[in-house]
């Protein structure tokens, strides 16, 4: 019996040891990185992000979570969720007007997308809600293609499609669904 079992034990010392002689190669490694348009590549929380031009604040951006993803080349897009203030400035660089949002996208130009319940607040009081904004960098206007509430001191406006200056000063709506003047109470 113990023959036996030192025959079966040489045996496969015998096997293992030549197989592990073999000629074949091992195939590649593949990395274990990886990058991918559905995974981000970096993660930030509770973060401030700040847009500057020619050396003067335009823009300051807080979000709770803030996403960095990877698309193509040296491009990515930081994706914004919780709750995003972002907070415009005049070209003197004082505040002018602020927005919240549920979530946003800030793209490699600088241009911002907000999502889900967004309003829009100059410091004159004008209030502007819709579910979705996008202000380009470029020329510092904030567009909607949505249903759109302004609201001002003496009136209401509200319909589809919206353009603004980012202080909320000059705009537009572009179907105009309602219009409401509201009038002040005279103190005697």
């Amino acid at each position: 019996m113990l023959r036996l079992l030192s025959f079966v034990l040489l045996s496969m010392l015998a096997f293992l040891a030549l197989s592990a002689c073999s000629s074949k190669t091992m195939p590649a490694r593949q990395s274990l990185l990886i990058i991918n348009q559905d995974f981000p590549v970096q993660e930030t929380w509770e973060a401030r992000v700040i847009f500057t031009d020619s050396g003067k604040i335009k823009a300051t951006i807080y979000a709770p979570h803030v996403a960095q993803y990877a698309r193509g080349g040296n491009t990515t897009e930081k994706h914004l969720d919780g709750a995003i203030e972002v907070h415009f400035y005049n070209s003197k660089g004082e505040h002018s007007s602020r927005l919240n949002a549920r979530r946003g996208i800030i793209y490699p130009n600088n241009d911002i997308e907000v999502f889900d319940r967004v309003v829009m607040v100059s410091d004159d009081c004008t209030t502007v809600r819709t579910e979705y904004a996008k202000w380009t960098s470029k020329d510092q206007k904030i567009r909607s293609d949505k249903f759109v509430t302004i609201r001002r001191p003496t009136e209401t406006l509200s319909g589809y499609g919206f353009e603004s200056d980012q202080h909320f000063k000059n705009y537009r709506i572009f179907k105009a669904t309602a219009v409401m003047k509201v009038r002040q109470a005279h103190e005697e």
